[in-house]
């Protein structure tokens, strides 16, 4: 119900195919329907991942307000720190397993590997920028709203 957590989420789309591009670019594919495929599955982790953080951050950020009368900035700065880094192993944990278990398909030289590595590459390329998104520029990004907010 907010317009700026709508958007906080939906500016991590763009920053989170930058990777897709590069490693597509590195890869010397050209976009196809099989890399639109990867795409989309990007796209889905991505958001889910950038929720969930959003999530976490509003939690922290709502104990806050319930446990301090008066928050200044330097208790804002604890509850981003606090709800980002509860995130930070699970983060980890989903970007590192899509990236492991998508890299056998991206180097795969069997039948069907053309297709599978172009579906693999968006998605190995943007989990890498997706993840940096997720932990670094998101936090900051609530931050910077939240301190708007803040009574001074």
């Amino acid at each position: 119900r907010s317009f700026t957590e709508v958007a906080i989420i939906m500016g991590t789309l763009p920053l989170a195919m930058v990777g897709s591009v590069w490693l597509m670019y590195w890869q010397g594919f050209n976009f196809s329907i099989a890399v639109g495929v990867g795409f989309i599955a990007l796209a889905g982790v991505a958001v889910e991942i950038g929720v969930i953080m959003l999530v976490y951050l509003n939690q922290s950020y709502h104990q806050m307000i319930e446990d301090i009368a008066s928050p200044k900035e330097s208790d804002l700065i604890q509850a981003v720190l606090h709800g980002a880094g509860m995130r930070i192993r699970p983060i980890m944990m989903t970007a590192g397993s899509v990236i492991v278990g998508l890299l056998p398909i991206l180097y795969a030289t069997g039948t069907g590997s053309e297709v599978m590595s172009r579906i693999a590459t968006p998605m190995v390329g943007g989990m890498v920028s997706a993840m940096i998104l997720t932990l670094l520029v998101v936090p900051v990004v609530y931050y910077l709203w939240r301190k708007r907010g803040l009574v001074r």
